[in-house]
């Protein structure tokens, strides 16, 4: 099926895959052909795609996904993982540290997933970020 990921900078991937493993809102998914139509939104993680030739992943901050005879995802940010440096992770958390901090009420929640969505994303391509998720 074919793949499509977009960020408001540029166009990162356009390919035929076989599956892509999308950290959705309401939690992971795997695509494949003949899936039923679905749009989810995104949290950020880790956004994989298996073609042929192997897989390929990159850092996604939010966006959303749609699901139909392909798959295409629109981005808040993304990063392949190996351009994802440790200022990147710094940067992004320090971001969604100062929506913690300036968050009230029931964006409190809201924020502090964000926050701890950031670290684990972080977290799971071996960069930790200089200040804590507190």
């Amino acid at each position: 099926m074919q793949f499509e990921l977009v960020s408001p900078e540029r166009r990162l991937a356009s390919e035929e895959v076989t599956a892509v493993r999308i950290p959705g809102a309401d939690g992971d998914m795997t695509a494949m052909a003949d899936h039923a139509p679905t749009i989810t939104s995104l949290r950020p993680g880790i956004l994989t795609i298996e073609t042929s030739g192997g897989e390929d992943s990159f850092a996604v901050t939010g966006g959303f996904a749609e699901i139909g005879e392909g798959v295409t995802v629109l981005a808040e940010r993304a990063l392949h993982v190996s351009d994802v440096t440790q200022a990147v992770i710094d940067d992004w958390v320090a971001e969604a540290h100062a929506k913690h901090k300036e968050a009230s009420g029931d964006a409190i929640d809201v924020a502090a997933k964000l926050l701890a969505d950031m670290v684990a994303m972080g977290g799971h391509i071996g960069l930790y970020p200089s200040q804590g998720n507190s």
